[in-house]
């Protein structure tokens, strides 16, 4: 199959787009990190929300509080497992449903700084109305504003807009989550090819019984070079076509008025119009969508965090112990500390993520899964440690604790698990260091002339592994913190380096070295944020300390966090147990049984 679109397929192809993701002319951050690098014109100044849009993201929030006051009551929708008709409507009406989609279409067109804060504030207010929210826009109709023709557009963003058509993502199969190339659903196109037949389930998808327009993902036949070939292939279809049909309602731990069921396509005909971009895009158009969508439930754990932990802190000042209020002993401040730097942190990086997306062709990728990663678990944490604070009472329904832990649970899973976006990090991250030492052995078979990709390699290497990197634009005030991060850097690509020439092409089953090198990286990335927004901070405070005294603790406090854990990351290369955890698994998993016998059974 070659690059160049038959006429046929012109009117389908999508134009020109600056936002979209272009790696070459603006390649990733996280990607300089595995080289060594600092690329901080990316990060470099903190990036700002327009007087417009602070103006516009206020009206937002504000209408929303008080729509949220007298309409919205996250128990009772966990309680009932549903949203009422009423609160969608109102919630319609506010115009949040088109928030993100352009003004020519009739939404608001919405930075991603501002819908990735709108987005946070839902979430804090009810998760599972942020999954409706999130679903409909950040994934169900993301595919037709990023890939839709004029045609398409013109057809159906107007109508999700208004909220009048909620849409739904249908990538999810029973043989394929990760996995999106074991899909079985497929798409036979017809003699005439005005049509498509689709068949197939999908499964887990949100939105399912709002839901009056699918963006579905299936596999339709090509022939490559004389071989008849299967090829991922992106399609709008609407809930009243003949075929279309829906599983039973999921009975879910948490998000419970989100509403979660399988999609039955059977011998349903999708016209050709409705097909997103070209046969075979569907794969690429899938990943575009949850890049972005992915930063949403960054935002979305952020704010919870700063939710659930503020209803944990007024409990605390509250309830008394020994004489006075837990809200004074140590263990319990510590939790409360801890959250606080890591909800800085998370705030910073995914803003920061927001201001590439809206700079347009950047690849944010990796950024936007770290943002996912490391928000949901300081969500998932957060909620444990604020339960956990409540003690007794936070296991009772009669408190928002135990609920936030159900709904939090979910953050690890969406939009791609954790362990796979790790691995997604990892690889991506590789690549580049890769082929450098993939056309240095090549080089190295004819030195002579091979000169020029033996000198381009030193000098990279150079650059990367014998000289650290270094910060030229954070405030002199971190100056120390700027030297960890950016030692560790230097460090990362060493063990890049190291990984590689180890493991070879088998680094791709070593997920053990893909989580550390993951792992580092992130951080690293949060850490730069923060480094980026504190400085952003003194800066606005004309550079007097004692005025961003809290957003200092802050920052230094995560830093060093993130760096004591870079450094247990990229030293367990090396150093770990490795072998004897593979062995402790093949045990349990060949005798079905976890561990050695109790005492008392032998």
């Amino acid at each position: 199959m070659t690059d160049v679109m038959p006429p046929s397929d012109a009117a389908h192809a999508p134009d020109a787009r600056p936002h979209l993701a272009s790696p070459d002319e603006n390649p990733s951050f996280i990607k300089g990190l595995f080289l060594g690098e600092i690329r901080e014109s990316m990060v470099f100044p903190f990036p700002t929300i327009s007087p417009e849009d602070k103006e516009s993201l206020a009206a937002i929030l504000d209408a929303f509080r008080s729509f949220a006051k007298d309409n919205i009551d996250a128990g009772k929708h966990d309680h009932d497992g549903r949203f009422p008709d009423e609160m969608r409507e109102g919630f319609h009406a506010l115009g949040l449903m088109g928030l993100n989609i352009p003004e020519e279409y009739g939404g608001f067109g919405a930075s991603a700084k501002v819908f990735n804060r709108v987005f946070g504030e839902i979430g804090a207010t009810d998760p599972a109305l942020a999954v409706y929210f999130g679903a409909h826009q950040s994934i169900g109709c993301k595919g037709i504003v990023l890939f839709g023709t004029d045609e398409q557009k013109q057809r159906w963003l107007p109508r999700c807009a208004s909220g009048d058509l909620v849409a739904a993502f249908c990538l999810t199969e029973p043989g394929s989550g990760s996995d999106a190339q074991a899909m079985k659903c497929s798409a036979m196109p017809s003699t005439d090819g005005s049509e498509y037949v689709l068949n197939g389930t999908k499964i887990w998808i949100s939105n399912a019984g709002y839901a009056g327009l699918f963006t579905v993902f299936a596999k339709v036949p090509v022939t490559i070079d004389g071989q008849q070939k299967e090829r991922v292939t992106a399609f709008v279809v609407e809930r009243d076509s003949p075929g279309v049909s829906l599983g039973k309602l999921e009975q879910k731990m948490g998000i419970k008025a989100s509403d979660t069921r399988s999609v039955i396509f059977e011998n349903v005909r999708v016209p050709a119009a409705n097909r997103l971009g070209d046969v075979g895009q569907g794969f690429k158009i899938a990943l575009e969508i949850l890049n972005s969508g992915r930063l949403g439930l960054a935002a979305g754990s952020a704010r919870g965090v700063r939710q659930i932990m503020n209803e944990a802190i007024a409990f605390a000042k509250q309830r008394e112990q020994f004489g006075r209020p837990i809200a004074e002993f140590e263990m319990l401040r510590r939790k409360f500390a801890l959250a606080a730097a890591e909800c800085y942190a998370a705030d910073a990086a995914w803003m920061l993520t927001a201001g590439l997306v809206d700079r347009g062709g950047v690849d944010f990728s990796l950024e936007t899964a770290a943002c996912k990663v490391l928000a949901s678990e300081m969500a998932y944490r957060a909620s444990n440690e604020a339960l956990q604070i409540a003690g007794g009472m936070g296991y009772s329904k009669e408190f928002p604790f135990e609920q936030s832990v159900r709904d939090s649970r979910i953050m690890l899973i969406f939009e791609g698990t954790n362990e796979i976006l790790r691995a997604l990090v990892a690889l991506m991250g590789l690549q580049q260091p890769g082929e450098r030492l993939k056309a240095l052995g090549k080089a190295l078979q004819d030195p002579i002339n091979g000169f020029g990709a033996i000198s381009s390699y030193l000098k990279g290497r150079a650059k990367s592994t014998l000289n650290q990197p270094d910060f030229t634009q954070v405030h002199q005030a971190l100056d120390e913190e700027a030297q960890l991060v950016a030692s560790q850097v230097h460090a990362l690509a060493r063990g890049v380096e190291w990984a590689l020439r180890k493991h070879g092409k088998a680094i791709i089953e070593r997920q053990y070295v893909q989580e550390r090198l993951a792992n580092a990286a992130m951080d690293l990335f949060f850490c730069t944020a923060v480094l980026s927004r504190i400085t952003s901070e003194i800066e606005a405070a004309d550079g007097k300390l004692d005025v961003v005294s809290h957003e200092l603790d802050c920052a230094r406090v995560f830093v060093h966090m993130a760096y004591r854990r870079t450094r247990r990351s990229l030293r367990a290369l090396k150093n770990n147990q490795d072998e004897r955890l593979d062995a402790i698994a093949a045990h349990a998993v060949a005798m079905v049984d976890l561990a050695p016998a109790a005492p008392t059974d032998r």
